[in-house]
């Protein structure tokens, strides 16, 4: 856990990415690979899909890397990288988090492997942030939350890897235009996958600004539990983003 007032230390205003296009895939669907923390940096990414244009005439919609967030130094571990939208988002009893709507103009995911501040650089992460973003037309964007919300209602545990794990959602307050914090919480277990004592959680924030949304799924590292802490920097961090985004 980190130490009090490390918060307001770690995230203060966090840097842009670079302004290279991501362009991202109406489609929920898709597969990808996971990251090795060790990889070098991939060159930037290519689009993972061609977008949809908006029924409003306006073009295609593109997500650029800045519309994500950016670790700073001293928490980042190897460099974000893309991912497919359908690995990066969250499955509890459903898909609970695909977007299921025609008002999508476009979606992209990327993934970042974190550490903490005073880590060597010998040492395992301290977590991963898989991040997805969607931008709508209209009303979908309120309408998504809406239909998070919905389905998360009948959604209180499900069966995972032969553990329950309970799930646990409530509103985020002053951050963003409406937010959603989710908190998963099963047995503890070793690397082997035997039980050991106590629980780990890990934490999704779902983030509305304007007509985007943001889903950030923070995990500790290889079932370790996720700094909650540290959740809710990510998640103002992703409204500083997709607020300089869509300005």
């Amino acid at each position: 856990m980190t130490e009090p007032g490390r918060r307001n230390r770690l995230l203060p205003g966090l840097p842009l990415l670079a302004t290279a296009l991501l362009v991202g895939a109406c489609a929920d669907g898709g597969a990808g690979a996971g990251q090795d923390p060790t990889a070098t940096p991939a060159p930037a990414p290519t689009t993972t899909g061609t977008p949809s244009p908006p029924s409003s005439g306006r073009g295609p919609v593109t997500i650029p890397r800045s519309a994500f967030v950016d670790l700073p130094p001293e928490l980042r571990k190897s460099a974000s990288q893309p991912m497919e939208v359908a690995d990066a988002l969250p499955r509890l009893c459903a898909e609970e988090f695909a977007s299921g709507g025609r008002s999508v103009t476009a979606s992209a995911a990327m993934t970042a492997i974190y550490k903490q501040p005073k880590d060597r650089p010998e040492n395992v992460p301290y977590g991963t942030l898989n991040q997805t973003v969607f931008a709508f037309e209209g009303t979908g964007a309120a309408d998504y939350l809406g239909r998070v919300r919905g389905a998360l209602t009948s959604c209180r545990s499900f069966p995972q890897s032969g553990l329950t794990v309970t799930v646990r959602s409530e509103p985020m307050t002053g951050v963003g235009d409406d937010a959603l914090l989710v908190t998963l919480t099963r047995p503890a277990t070793g690397l082997d996958g035997t039980r050991t004592d106590g629980t780990t959680t890990s934490q999704i924030t779902v983030v509305k600004v304007a007509d985007a949304v943001s889903v950030v799924h923070d995990q500790g590292w290889e079932g370790t539990s996720n700094n909650p802490d540290l959740t809710d920097d990510f998640a103002r961090a992703a409204v500083r983003s997709l607020d300089s985004w869509q300005r």
